[in-house]
């Protein structure tokens, strides 16, 4: 058993790495947004990358989507009929989605198709001495790896999260229209009405919140393998996903309660 001087010992080690952990990552993503408008030609790299991020996950975003619009008008439904107030469903699912589940399933998913797919490739790069490469030719590796997936990610994260939520209310809709019966001039009615810009303009906020923590973390965990305590090689690399895919699911929530305190 530990005794009081060394468990506060070692709880004082965990806070100086974790410190250095948090002001490294808070570095790394200064450089890799300065060398957005620092770096030549990151426009086709981005695209490419777009294409990785947004085209890529499109088809797990609309299925996603599709049935949690129907849980959420399904839920709905035998909710609000408890208190005769059925007419509601549309403003329940559209500001539910649009205001919360949209940005933040959609950022997890990313995470978890998108995210740790940057890690590897990245951690597999450093472990087989690719990036040290890049930096021996005078390739800036953070401008030529992180900008543009960061750039990619700025642009697909909202646009997916739009994605997300339209069809989330379609599947609203056909969850409480057409199998349950509710009168569908009522569910479009209630959805104009309730939605406001503010609304919309909210969840996009955190989608772009949601896209750089999502970035940063990945690309960090995976350009900074080698240095990892617990791991070396392909090991680390596998450490490294996992890690990055759990810290940025944890910040996403977090990140989504303080924003909502904010903009609510």
């Amino acid at each position: 058993m530990l005794s009081p001087t060394q468990l506060l010992a070692k709880l004082g080690s965990r806070l100086t790495y974790l410190t250095q952990q948090v002001g490294a990552l808070t570095m790394f993503m200064v450089q890799a947004v300065w060398h957005i408008f620092d770096t030549r030609r990151i426009i086709g790299r981005s695209i490419r990358q777009i294409y990785v991020i947004g085209v890529q996950s499109l088809f797990v975003i609309l299925l996603i989507g599709i049935f949690c619009g129907m849980v959420l008008g399904l839920q709905g439904y035998y909710t609000l009929v408890k208190f005769g107030s059925v007419g509601l469903l549309g403003s329940a699912v559209s500001l539910t989605l649009i205001r919360e589940l949209g940005p933040v399933l959609t950022a997890i998913m990313l995470t978890g198709r998108a995210g740790s797919s940057m890690t590897a490739e990245i951690g597999v790069m450093r472990i087989t001495d690719q990036i040290d490469a890049l930096d021996v030719m005078d390739i800036n590796s953070m401008a030529y790896l992180v900008s543009p997936r960061v750039v990619a990610a700025l642009i697909s994260f909202p646009l997916l999260t739009a994605i997300f939520d339209v069809i989330g209310i379609i599947g609203g809709y056909l969850t409480g229209v057409l199998m349950l019966g509710i009168n569908e001039g009522a569910y479009f009615y209630r959805i104009q009405a309730s939605v406001t810009m503010t609304d919309v303009q909210g969840g996009f906020h955190k989608a772009v919140v949601f896209a750089l923590l999502v970035t940063i973390v990945c690309c960090f965990e995976g350009y900074y393998t080698h240095k990892r305590r617990d791991s070396v090689g392909p090991e680390a690399v596998g450490n490294a996903t996992t890690q990055a895919v759990v810290i940025s699911c944890v910040l996403i929530l977090a990140a989504d309660y303080v924003l909502t305190s904010v903009l609510l």
